[in-house]
């Protein structure tokens, strides 16, 4: 079994793990769910988080091939472009992606935007093969969270996003538009089907009780101490996520995030004064947590 290099870059303000994966034979390395820095109080962006992923290649003489999304995030903005603008690597996500483009089209009120995925450079299938210099990697499908998720497979390491969490945090919620604890259930059962050992990497960590940051587990691991998992039937998983969802403010940026994610990280046009603006719809989502 091939053995990616991983390194992870923890970003506190949104709990967020980025990730570099790299074939240590040939440097090539893939940039997954890479963070813009935005503040919305001030409405500034920064590109922090990713001029350390880049100079972490740089000082490893890696080479970037792909710059990979794991889905359209809620709680960040994806500096998919910025590295791009950066390396010339291309871009890529799940052609399932469309359909969060439908649903999120109209609830922006964006009759112009392309619902076809051009945003990215390659949109993968369910199944599809891809390379990392001699590193295969795996895609598959995982809805849940978002209907668009999916999870990269390469070499003995699975890159899971906000499907399982580390296991004394569970799983993640299912309840954004298109999403559904069904289909989570489904996608983490087709994770948990990977080898014992295959080394889990984490999207989000939110530190537990207080302990410090941490991403990676194992199948195994997940599967005899996860408690939304283990032991646990459909029925009693559906129960679980969706009773928590329920008590669960959504993300701070999701409004302002999507926007710009489902276009591939690219920010919107500057207007006739030079300045870019968010559009933000008003109540347009359920059950707020006052």
């Amino acid at each position: 079994m091939q053995r990616p290099e991983v390194s992870a870059f923890y970003d506190a303000r949104t709990g967020s793990v980025q990730y570099v994966v790299s074939d240590p034979k040939t440097k090539k390395c893939a940039i997954i769910d890479p963070v813009l820095d935005f503040d919305e109080k001030s409405g500034s962006t920064a590109t922090t988080n990713a001029d350390a992923i880049l100079a972490h290649i740089a000082d490893n003489g890696l080479a970037v091939e792909w710059i990979l999304d794991t889905h359209p995030h809620a709680d960040h903005f994806s500096a998919a472009q910025y590295l791009k603008s950066r390396t010339g690597a291309p871009t890529a996500i799940g052609e399932k992606v469309r359909g969060v483009q439908a649903i999120w089209k109209d609830l922006y009120n964006w009759p112009d935007l392309a619902c076809d995925g051009s945003q990215w450079d390659r949109l993968f299938a369910d199944g599809e093969i891809f390379r990392i210099g001699e590193l295969e990697a795996r895609v598959m499908h995982s809805p849940g969270h978002t209907l668009a998720s999916i999870t990269y497979v390469i070499g003995d390491a699975a890159f899971i996003h906000d499907t399982l969490f580390m296991p004394d945090s569970g799983s993640a919620r299912a309840d954004f538009p298109g999403g559904s604890a069904n289909a989570l259930w489904n996608s983490i059962q087709a994770i948990l089907a990977l080898p014992d050992d295959t080394r889990l990497f984490t999207g989000h960590d939110y530190r537990a009780n207080g302990r410090a940051a941490c991403w990676e587990s194992s199948v195994a691991e997940q599967k005899n101490t996860n408690p939304h998992v283990s032991g646990r039937s459909v029925e009693a998983f559906i129960n679980l996520r969706e009773s928590r969802d329920r008590t669960l403010p959504m993300p701070r940026l999701i409004l302002h995030a999507l926007q710009i994610n489902i276009c591939g990280g690219h920010l919107p046009k500057e207007e006739t004064n030079g300045r870019r603006y968010l559009k933000i719809p008003l109540d347009a989502l359920p059950g707020s947590i006052w």
